[in-house]
């Protein structure tokens, strides 16, 4: 990708904290010019005097740039207000002229600024600017109008049972979505901009009086003092801002669902709005979150408990299972049924390659055509992949390079990290699972108990914000184990909700 600049951070002397604000001057004409040359005269640049016919020291600029502003807005309620003003404006003083182009501007919100840099960034966020002669103040008009899809079902978060919606791209409609289910004066809302070059918006929202007032500071603390060139997506915050940038776990939740978003809210947590994704990340966040849904509270607790043991069940299948296979038809024969190891031995007769060999070459081959299926276009993506695995895994073992028992185990492997609701967390599974077969090829079982002591070592170091990444488990917390492993019924949940505290 072309963007390896833009992740480089700025030196500190270039702090915004340690820039001098440079005035606007008093001509129009020289605020004009001065834009156009800070801009490099580009074509979309729209700029449109008034005059007055009653005095010809009174002349405005409307400034933005096409395709970022609601022209209709504009017309309406910038430009032809302005028309009948400059019409009427006779022999006023600067002053007097401040206060009637505000009273004549009907537009929703007007901010007003008088310096450089705060003129510059609303027209290249969408703004009309309005300059007005004789004035070195800048009228900035909300009049932005961003393009983005419609509201639509998640896609990478499928829903059997629920709200349909999602977010988009749109961080206003984002909000909207969280504000039109938490109808309360609690929910806050705080902004601000990051990146040098793309001065993406980014917003967090918490409710307070159930979020821990120190995790919501840390938040903003951390996401102020973020300091590189451009945001292009979530996961740019999310590696900024968590705790252990090393680590394969997800230490920060994502999703496009905003039942999710809301349920989190109401449990004290805090979300990260970035403009330009669908994914609204939230935090802090424990292991259990990421094998957990929305749905499993829109129906019965006995199946959603059921599914939710399903999911921690597959999480360690997909990494497990082919580890475990080697392990045993390698060094540990003896724990193998005779009827059953016989038939595997038969099996691997034809095979020409050491088992460990087989099973990664499989893999290989299933992970190529999960990600082949997900590039290629949706017509015949899926196709191609169940197909494709289909016919590779049969002509395979009709050819001799591999036996039927290994791709059924891969196969399972596979199937069993589509179970799992996050894809961040089946991402975990899959990249474990090399390891493990890796450490089962040399030392057997011994192998895969050490990687998963390892494993489990390192989960236990992790925090989330100041939250044990392993909590309610490590360490165990009875009361919070009703929202664990199993879900229970609402009458036990629906109390007032323990808010997540960080450990000192």
């Amino acid at each position: 990708m072309p963007y390896g600049h833009f992740f480089k951070r700025t030196k500190e002397k270039n702090s915004p904290e340690e820039q001098t604000l440079k005035p606007l001057h008093h001509s129009v004409d020289e605020n004009v010019e001065k834009l156009k040359a800070e801009l490099g005269d580009s074509t979309d640049l729209s700029i449109r005097f008034i005059h007055s016919p009653h005095d010809e020291t009174v002349k405005v600029a409307v400034v933005h740039l096409d395709g970022l502003t609601d022209d209709i807005t504009l017309n309406e309620h910038v430009i032809n207000s302005l028309i009948q003003w400059t019409s009427k404006t006779i022999n006023e003083s600067t002053e007097e002229l401040e206060e009637s182009v505000k009273r004549a501007l009907s537009v929703s919100q007007l901010t007003i600024k008088e310096d450089w840099e705060s003129f510059l960034a609303a027209v290249l966020s969408g703004d009309a600017v309005v300059l007005l002669n004789r004035c070195s103040k800048v009228f900035i008009t909300n009049t932005q109008k961003l393009q983005s899809r419609a509201i639509t079902e998640p896609t990478t978060q499928t829903v059997v049972k629920g709200p349909k919606d999602c977010f988009t791209e749109n961080l206003r409609t984002n909000t909207s979505l969280i504000r039109s289910k938490i109808q309360n004066p609690c929910l806050r809302l705080k902004s601000m901009k990051i990146g040098k070059a793309t001065q993406t918006d980014v917003a967090i929202m918490y409710i307070e009086g159930i979020v821990d007032e120190a995790i919501q500071q840390e938040v903003q603390k951390r996401l102020k003092k973020i300091d590189i060139n451009s945001i292009l997506e979530s996961n740019y915050i999310e590696e900024l801002i968590k705790d252990d940038s090393k680590t394969i776990f997800p230490l920060i939740l994502s999703t496009e669902r905003p039942d999710a978003v809301v349920g989190n809210l109401l449990e004290g947590r805090v979300a990260i709005i970035i403009q330009g994704t669908p994914y609204v990340l939230i935090t802090p966040v424990v292991f259990s979150q990421f094998l957990q849904s929305p749905e499993d509270y829109y129906q019965n607790y006995y199946i959603s408990s059921f599914v939710r043991l399903l999911r921690f069940v597959a999480f360690f299948m997909s990494m497990y299972v082919s580890s475990i296979y080697l392990a045993l038809i390698t060094h540990h024969h003896g724990l193998i049924p005779t009827t059953l190891l016989v038939s595997l031995m038969a099996q691997r007769e034809i095979v020409p390659f050491p088992a460990i060999v087989e099973i990664i070459l499989m893999e290989l081959a299933f992970e190529t055509l999960r990600e082949a299926g997900i590039r290629m276009p949706r017509a015949i993506g899926p196709a191609v992949s169940i197909v494709g695995a289909l016919i590779l895994g049969q002509a395979a073992v009709d050819a001799g390079f591999v036996s039927a028992a290994v791709v059924i185990i891969v196969a399972i492997s596979s199937i069993s990290s589509f179970t799992l609701p996050n894809i961040s967390i089946s991402s975990v599974a899959r990249g474990f699972r090399f390891m493990l077969i890796l450490a089962a090829s040399f030392i057997g079982l011994y192998g895969i108990l050490l990687v998963t002591l390892c494993i489990w070592l390192h989960m236990s170091t992790l925090r989330s914000f100041g939250i044990l990444y392993f909590n309610p488990f490590a360490p165990f917390n009875l009361q919070k184990q009703k929202d664990g492993l199993l879900r229970f019924p609402l009458p036990f949940l629906l109390k007032k909700p323990n808010k997540p505290k960080p450990i000192k």
